[in-house]
């Protein structure tokens, strides 16, 4: 489809679309923050405007684990909302025809019935913990519905991924997301002969995560077929495990032989979100990573590459 803008390429999300094969057979176009701050305006129609993009698909954006959510709202919600606001408005103001968003399973009400289909979304209250980022998600998502349905000319679509991790996650210990958060604290317990682990929550609740290199085959995909996908569509794996699944896994790549805590104090999130993926499997596409392969490689590659973070 000729030259495509990824935004966030620098993020885990844009790293892996750019790895993929697929992206070898597209002219792509990625630009850093000092060339293009997405909270500028002037600065995206000016990107516009040098580079003339035929496709966007849109991955930059402001993410965290839970705790960076509780700790700074404000800033989820302003700076996602902001930025997604601008590009994709730009992107219509300057004739580009086609536009992937990527949105969150975030954006699904707090009781909505699992697994979460798309015609849910705004159709109850959200969960507390995230709720600012899942307000800009949500906002980009309808701006997108909103321009596509005035002109049909225009195909501008929102995916939205069940939990990802993988190669070139956030390994931080105040930002990262669970899988990430617990090969680390495994790691470090494992490395300081530590008796147990903490985890957050009783540990019973459900989690979706697909590794990251599946959710970019799944974005490609999609990019591909973006005339077909309808406005909004789920990506994800189809099943789930609880967050305590998720330590056992993690103990047995890593080698954890303690206990685990339960800290009852902590938030755990949503009790289960788990999407439903009828629509993406009906138009041909599979993930193709096991949880447990999914996890070693997501350990090796924090090995390699993050050890003094």
């Amino acid at each position: 489809m000729g030259r495509i803008w990824i935004t966030g390429s620098h993020g885990m999300v844009g790293k892996n679309l750019i790895e993929s094969q697929e992206a070898e057979k597209h002219e792509v176009i990625t630009s850093t923050k000092g060339q293009v701050d997405l909270l500028n305006k002037k600065d995206i129609e000016n990107w516009l405007r040098l580079k003339n993009p035929d496709a966007v698909i849109h991955a930059a954006g402001k993410v965290g684990g839970i705790q960076a959510n509780i700790e700074n709202p404000s800033a989820f919600i302003y700076e996602n909302t902001i930025l997604g606001l601008n590009l994709v408005n730009a992107c219509k103001n300057f004739g580009v025809k086609s536009l992937l968003n990527l949105g969150s399973s975030c954006m699904y009400p707090k009781h909505a019935e699992n697994p979460l289909s798309e015609e849910s979304i705004l159709t109850g209250s959200l969960e507390p913990t995230n709720e600012g980022y899942a307000l800009a998600k949500i906002c980009t998502q309808r701006f997108c519905e909103y321009i596509s349905n005035e002109d049909k000319s225009n195909h501008y679509k929102t995916i939205i991924p069940c939990n990802i991790y993988g190669k070139y996650d956030n390994f931080s210990k105040n930002r990262s997301h669970l899988i990430p958060s617990i090969v680390r604290k495994l790691y470090e317990a494992t490395k300081s002969s530590a008796e147990y682990v903490e985890v957050w929550g009783a540990g019973d609740a459900r989690r979706e995560f697909m590794y990251a290199s599946d959710l970019a085959d799944g974005i490609w995909f999609a990019f591909n077929n973006i005339k077909r996908i309808p406005s909004s569509i789920n990506i994800g794996l189809g099943y789930d495990y609880s967050i305590i699944e998720y330590y056992k896994f993690a103990a047995e790549v890593i080698g954890f032989k303690g206990k685990f805590r339960f800290n009852l104090k902590k938030p755990e999130g949503m009790k289960q979100k788990l999407v439903k993926i009828d629509k993406i499997t009906s138009l041909g596409w599979q993930h193709s990573t096991s949880i447990k392969d999914g996890i070693e490689m997501t350990y090796n590659y924090y090995l390699k590459n993050c050890i003094d973070d």
